[in-house]
């Protein structure tokens, strides 16, 4: 309906990327008025071209795209191949080496943002979201300590009022109205690194089936990303220190061109392969790729999802993971808000804990990860460590960088949990705060206790997704907390899924 006839919702998201478009959808099943507002209009460029199982098989198929992003053609991504730490020669892994992730969901994809956030967007419209494009939210309205709506420009420079229950913000790392929440963005003291990156019109590959696996490789610099997004289209990005700022500002292209040039096995692939010159793969573009986290990722009548919550290190492709994620656990707190069967802190507190020690699995890992004094065995067993997951060690840094680690037992088909993290999100907070820099890689987190109690309840979205509910019983992963509904959609006492 034209937006001047109807100002009222019970939700207003703002931002249409992967976190708004999930989160929107999964409110609007419900049967609940749903507002999407998004600054551009798609399709649009976007990076974080790789997925991960979780997100293809857990969260994109409770959406019900998972048949169109099947028939999109996106590149097949059975894993990842790494020249890291102290090993001189390439090492790579298989999804389908997890038992959680063998058969047919032992793969992701390597996709084209603009087109894969416009199924995820076209999607919310046909579930009954009122998305509007192009426009830009202007003002946060607030009443009594409370945020009650927004205040926005649209598509035609009309400025237009829209108020609801709730405000979720989705707008991504460039938020402008997070602060509403309260609080501030903490920005790691470890990862404050600076991404260079532009495609070529195709590229060498490894041999089938590896043919669609990302490339990670280390150099004196940072370390470098090879994403085969199709047979003609390669992005190729360069992730270095702020050390290296003055080199880029001059001259990105030139910089990111030496840097490929400096690594030999990328030099290799790329060799007699021109950069796309023409269409929205022709910039080379520069993003400033610090991870930070929020103090708080609610208030009364506000919550944030995904960038605009939290952003970590994209070495395990794990933004689109972290963003829908996000966004399910916010839409079934929303979702039980709205139908009275919770009270927010209740809601609002299972969701910001959950989410926070998804995060927290990479954020620790990942700084174990840089020490490049490591192999890849020393890796894998300082996956098993932080997450009690899987039979082996190299099973459990499957898992983790599968995105299986999640703690909610929908994401995959078969396995309950193994074990759980009790700590609340403030020790998170506390050990995060404390993390040293990377002169000494030194980590609380290792020491928490917390972090040996995981459990790998992703494991079950893909059931959930396959059948409707999850396979094996939930139980909380807090002292207290709550577990998913039957349906998946909002927040349950356990007695309740029980009965």
């Amino acid at each position: 309906m034209p937006p001047s006839e109807d100002q009222h919702f019970d939700v207003v998201v703002v931002g249409g990327g992967p976190a708004g478009s999930t989160v929107s959808t999964l409110i609007a099943r419900q049967g609940h008025r749903v507002l999407l507002v998004e600054k551009q209009k798609f399709p649009r460029y976007q990076i974080g071209e790789s997925l991960l199982p979780s997100t293809v098989h857990g969260v994109c198929r409770i959406l019900g795209v998972a048949e169109a992003l099947e028939r999109a053609g996106f590149k097949r991504k059975l894993g990842g191949i790494f020249k890291w730490g102290a090993n001189p020669e390439p090492w790579d892994f298989s999804f389908s080496v997890s038992p959680r992730l063998a058969g047919p969901t032992s793969f992701a994809y390597q996709v084209e943002r603009s087109k894969f956030d416009s199924i995820l967007l076209d999607n919310s419209r046909r579930s009954g979201v009122d998305v509007r494009e192009g426009c830009a939210v202007s003002e946060i309205i607030e009443e009594d300590g409370r945020v009650v709506g927004i205040r926005y420009t649209d598509d035609s420079g009309q400025s237009r009022e829209a108020r609801a229950r709730y405000v979720v913000d989705a707008s991504g790392n460039g938020s402008r109205i997070h602060r509403f929440v309260g609080g501030k963005r903490n920005y790691s003291d470890f990862f404050r690194n600076i991404a260079v990156f532009g495609y070529f019109e195709g590229g060498g590959r490894m041999p089938k089936p590896k043919d669609g696996n990302i490339f990670s490789v280390a150099f004196d610099k940072g370390w470098i990303w090879y994403i085969p997004l199709a047979d003609n289209l390669t992005s190729v990005g360069a992730v270095v220190g702020r050390e290296n700022v003055k080199e880029i500002q001059d001259d990105p292209a030139a910089a990111w061109r030496r840097m490929l040039k400096s690594c030999p096995e990328i030099d290799a692939l790329l060799d007699g392969v021109d950069q796309v010159s023409e269409g929205q793969y022709a910039e080379v573009r520069v993003r400033k790729d610090w991870s930070y986290w929020k103090d708080s990722f609610w208030s009364p009548g506000m919550i944030l999802v995904g960038d605009a919550a939290c952003f970590v290190d994209p070495v395990f492709s794990s933004g689109v993971h972290l963003a829908t994620y996000s966004a399910l656990l916010a839409a079934r707190s929303i979702n039980s808000c709205l139908d009275g069967t919770l009270t927010e802190d209740r809601s609002f507190g299972e969701f910001e804990a959950r989410y926070r020690r998804e995060y927290g699995l990479f954020y620790e890992f990942l700084v174990s990860f840089y020490d490049m004094h490591r192999d890849e065995q020393s890796y894998f067993w300082k996956a098993k460590k932080i997450t009690n997951c899987g039979d082996s060690d190299l099973e459990a840094f499957v898992e983790l960088i599968g995105g299986l680690v999640s703690g909610d037992t929908s994401l995959v088909s078969s396995d309950a949990a193994i074990a759980r993290l009790t700590a609340t999100s403030a020790e998170f907070e506390t050990a995060v705060r404390s993390s040293k820099d990377s002169d000494d890689l030194g980590n609380p987190f290792f020491e928490a206790e917390s972090i040996g109690a995981i459990l790998s309840e992703g494991a079950n979205l893909q059931g959930r997704a396959m059948f409707g509910e999850p396979i094996e019983p939930e139980a909380p992963l807090f002292t207290g907390g709550l577990v998913a509904s039957k349906d998946g959609m909002s927040w349950a006492e356990p007695a309740d899924v029980r009965n």
